[in-house]
C-alpha cells in the first residue's frame, strides 16, 4: 500500500533555510523530531513552528541556535526557554485563525511533520489526538512526512487523510505521550464547587486541561444532559460520558457528539477515543470559530488566567513582559459563550500564587498581555467566591473582585486602586 523508510532517511528531505510545521500536543512525532535534531550539523536556519507540544523538543537546545529557530504559536514548557536564550520567538494568534495563516499563505511551509494512525484497507489514516491546524499545514507544505504509529488512536471527524497526501512514511509502534494530572488541592476543589454551581443542566462545556478543569468536572456528577464543545479535553470527561451526564443531546452544534480539536491525557483517554464516533475531532478554525460556538445554547467557557486586574482585564499569556504561554483559544470561547443564549464566560483561578502573590491585582504588571479585555469578561471565580462583572461599572467591578481576592491582600489592593482614582 505504501513504502516506509527510516526516520533518518525521511528527514533528509529537509534542507537549510526551510520552515517546518510539527503537529501539536500529544501528536508531536517524536521519532521524526529526534531524527531531524540529529541532523543538525547538516542544517542551518531551519525554522520549526508549532503550537504546544508534549514530549521532548531537542531542537530547542540553545546550543543549536545556528541550526534551528523555534517559532511558537503557543509556548509550551519544553520551548519556553528559547525566548530568553535567543533561539526562539512567539507569534500571537487565535487558535481559530492559525489554519488561516497557512490557507492564505501568510506563513508558507516547506515541510509538515505529522503523526498518524495505521491506514485502513482503503488507504485512509487518522491524525488521531490532534487535528488543530494540521490539515491546513498539510495542504500548504511541499513535503509531508508521517510517523505511522500502531498506537495512534483512530479518531472520527476532519482528521482523516489518504496516503496519497503523504510523501514519506516512517512506521513505529510507540506509546502516545501521556499527560497525568495531580490531585486538586483544597483551594482548587473550592473553585471547582463555585464553577460547577454556575453550570445549568443542558449546558455545553468548554474547558482546558489542568487541575481546576478536572476539579470542576468532578463536581458535575449530578448534572444532566451536558454537552462538550471544546478545543481540547482530558481524562476528566470520560466518567461523565459513561454516566450519561455528558451526552450532547441538547447541543445545537453536532448534537449527540462531543467536539474537540486536540486531546491530551493518559492511555485510558487514547483507548477511549479510538474508533469512538461519539468523539468528533475537527479543525480549530471550525471548533474555535465564534460564529459556531455561539450557536450552542447555554455555552459555558471555563478558562484560567495568570492575573486579573480590578477593571476585569485578564492576562493569560505572560508574566509582565515575559511570555509564558499564548493567546490560544481563550478569546474564541469567551466571546462565543458570551454571545450564546444563556451562555456564561468564566475565568477561574486561585486568588494567589503558591508563593503568596495575589493574582487579583490593582493593575496588571508592566508589559502584561491582555488576552481577554475588560469588556469581554463576565464571571471571575476564586476559592473565595464568584464575581459577576457583566454590566458593572469600574467601581462595582473593583468591589466584586476585591471580595474574592485573598483576605490577606484585600486591604492593600483596595487602597492602591482607589488611591489611583483620586
Amino acid at each position: 500500500m505504501y513504502k516506509s523508510v527510516s526516520a533518518e532517511v525521511a528527514v533528509e528531505t529537509i534542507k537549510s533555510n526551510q520552515r517546518v510545521y510539527i503537529q501539536a500536543a500529544a501528536a508531536a512525532p517524536q521519532l521524526l523530531i529526534k531524527a531531524l535534531t540529529n541532523r543538525h550539523e547538516d542544517l542551518f536556519n531551519v525554522e520549526i513552528c508549532h503550537l504546544h507540544t508534549e514530549g521532548d523538543a531537542p531542537y530547542a537546545d540553545p546550543k543549536l541556535k545556528e541550526h534551528f529557530h523555534v517559532n511558537s504559536f503557543f509556548i509550551g514548557k519544553n520551548v519556553r526557554h528559547t525566548l530568553t536564550a535567543g533561539n526562539g520567538s512567539y507569534t500571537p494568534v487565535f487558535l481559530s485563525e492559525l489554519p488561516i495563516l497557512f490557507k492564505r499563505n501568510i506563513i508558507n511551509l516547506d515541510v509538515a511533520l505529522i503523526h498518524v494512525s495505521v491506514p485502513d484497507r482503503h488507504g485512509y489514516c487518522s491524525l488521531g489526538v490532534s487535528v488543530e491546524a494540521t490539515l491546513a499545514a498539510i495542504d500548504n507544505a511541499d513535503v509531508v512526512i508521517a510517523q505511522v504509529n500502531k498506537q495512534m488512536p483512530r479518531t472520527h471527524g476532519d482528521g482523516i487523510i489518504h496516503i496519497s497526501e503523504i510523501n514519506l512514511f516512517v512506521e513505529c509502534d510507540e506509546p502516545i505521550p501521556e499527560h497525568k494530572l495531580c490531585k486538586p488541592s483544597s483551594v482548587e476543589e473550592k473553585i471547582g464547587e463555585y464553577v460547577a454551581a454556575l453550570i445549568d443542566n443542558r449546558s455545553t462545556l468548554q474547558m482546558g486541561i489542568g487541575v481546576i478543569p478536572d476539579a470542576v468536572l468532578s463536581k458535575l456528577t449530578n448534572h444532566k444532559d451536558l454537552g462538550l464543545h471544546t478545543e481540547m479535553f482530558s481524562d476528566g470527561v470520560i466518567d461523565l460520558i459513561l454516566k450519561d451526564v455528558i451526552n450532547g443531546n441538547y447541543k445545537n452544534i453536532l448534537p449527540g457528539r462531543s467536539l474537540a480539536t486536540f486531546l491530551m491525557g493518559t492511555k485510558r483517554l487514547y483507548d477511549y477515543v479510538d474508533d469512538n464516533p461519539f468523539i468528533e475531532m475537527r479543525t480549530s478554525d471550525y471548533v474555535n470559530d465564534v460564529a459556531t460556538i455561539k450557536q450552542n445554547r447555554r455555552m459555558v467557557a471555563i478558562n484560567s488566567a495568570i492575573e486579573v486586574d480590578l477593571t476585569g482585564q485578564v492576562c493569560a499569556d505572560s508574566i509582565g513582559t515575559k511570555m509564558y504561554s499564548g493567546v490560544g483559544g481563550q478569546m474564541d470561547f469567551i466571546r462565543g459563550a458570551s454571545l450564546s443564549q444563556g451562555g456564561k464566560a468564566i475565568i477561574a483561578l486561585p486568588s494567589m500564587t503558591k508563593t503568596g502573590i495575589s493574582r487579583i491585582v490593582p493593575n496588571l504588571k508592566l508589559g502584561a498581555g491582555v488576552v481577554t479585555t475588560r469588556a469581554h469578561v463576565h464571571y471571575v471565580v476564586t476559592e473565595n467566591g464568584v464575581a459577576n462583572l457583566y454590566g458593572k461599572n469600574i467601581n462595582q467591578r473593583a468591589k466584586a473582585l476585591i471580595d474574592i481576592a485573598h483576605p490577606s491582600h484585600q486591604e492593600t489592593i483596595e487602597k492602591v486602586f482607589f488611591e489611583q482614582l483620586s
